[in-house]
C-alpha cells in the first residue's frame, strides 16, 4: 500500500470516530428553537456552596470588586452562544475561576449579568462556555 492511501485511511478512521463520539455523547447545548422555552429551562442551578472551592473565591472577589488575577477578568462577555437569556451587549462579563495545574487561565468562568459593580445574576461554567449552571445564593 502506498504512504498515501495510508494517510488517508488513517485521516478517514480519525474522523469517523470523532463523528461517533459526537453522536454518544448527545447534545451538549441547549437548543433555542424548540417551542416557547428559555435558554433559563435548560439551565441548572446550584447554591454558591456547592459550587468548587476557586469559584466561591472568586465569586466572594466579584461581590467585593477585585483585585483580580487576570487583565481579562471583568471583560464584556458576548453570549454568542445564545446559552444565556438575551440580553444587550455590555450585559454580562466574564471572570476567570482558577484552575489547579493549568498554565493558562484554563477552562472555569464565572459570568455574571448586570451592573458590573452590583452584579445580580451569576453562572458558572466548568467546559468554557459549553454548559452554563445558575448559581444562587
Amino acid at each position: 500500500m502506498s504512504c498515501k492511501f495510508l494517510r488517508r485511511f488513517w485521516l478517514f478512521l480519525a474522523l469517523v470516530c470523532c463523528i461517533s463520539a459526537t453522536h454518544a455523547r448527545g447534545p451538549v447545548h441547549y437548543e433555542p428553537n424548540h417551542g416557547s422555552a428559555s435558554p433559563l429551562d435548560a439551565i441548572t442551578t446550584v447554591g454558591a456552596l456547592d459550587l468548587p472551592t476557586s469559584a466561591r473565591q472568586m465569586l466572594t472577589l466579584i461581590k467585593k470588586g477585585g483585585p483580580y488575577s487576570y487583565k481579562k477578568d471583568g471583560v464584556v462577555f458576548g453570549n454568542y452562544e445564545r446559552l444565556l437569556p438575551a440580553k444587550p451587549r455590555g450585559y454580562y462579563h466574564e471572570f476567570t475561576v482558577t484552575t489547579p495545574g493549568q498554565r493558562n487561565r484554563g477552562a472555569q468562568r464565572l459570568i455574571v449579568g448586570g451592573k458590573l459593580e452590583s452584579p445580580h445574576e451569576f453562572y458558572y461554567t466548568a467546559d468554557h462556555y459549553a454548559t452554563f449552571i445558575r448559581i444562587i445564593d
